[in-house]
């Protein structure tokens, strides 16, 4: 008997990690924003440890040092940005698009330099984890583009 709890546990988590669970398009690009502008808070509050609940296991930042693989790495590689009273640069989401399957979705816009000037365009791949939480897998910055 336990064994078929387990069973039915498991698939009821499966049916509740889907892809979309039900929501529209617009409510997922509303989880991402959410997330995103979540994400860059943690900066602006010095709270690595926020920044970190943000990233996926694997997650590969792209950066002037190269590639960084992993949360570890990642974490470790955004250390110094949490240093000081003040966060060296902000960004804020522009665009959000999530895929039909909402299981992937790409947020990009401005990354600005403490006076407000902007100084480069953030570009992030999030993913609907398992427990529904959207997690950056992929992040890379590029000089001041068109993102849209």
């Amino acid at each position: 008997m336990k064994s078929v709890w387990i069973l039915v546990s498991c698939l009821a988590a499966a049916v509740l990690a889907g892809p979309a669970r039900g929501e529209t398009r617009e409510q997922l690009t509303q989880q991402v924003r959410a997330a995103e502008t979540a994400f860059a808070k943690s900066l602006a509050d010095r709270k690595l440890d926020a920044f970190e609940s943000h990233l996926a296991e694997e997650a590969l930042f792209f950066g002037r040092e190269g590639v960084l693989r992993g949360k570890a790495a990642v974490v470790g590689g955004w250390k110094g940005f949490f240093a000081g009273e003040k966060a060296p640069f902000s960004w804020t989401p522009e665009t959000v698009e999530v895929l039909e399957s909402g299981t992937l979705a790409l947020s990009s816009g401005p990354v600005l330099d403490p006076a407000g000037k902007q100084i480069g365009t953030f570009n992030s791949i999030w993913r609907r984890e398992a427990d529904g939480r959207w997690r950056v897998v992929f992040d890379k910055g590029c000089p001041v583009c068109n993102s849209k």
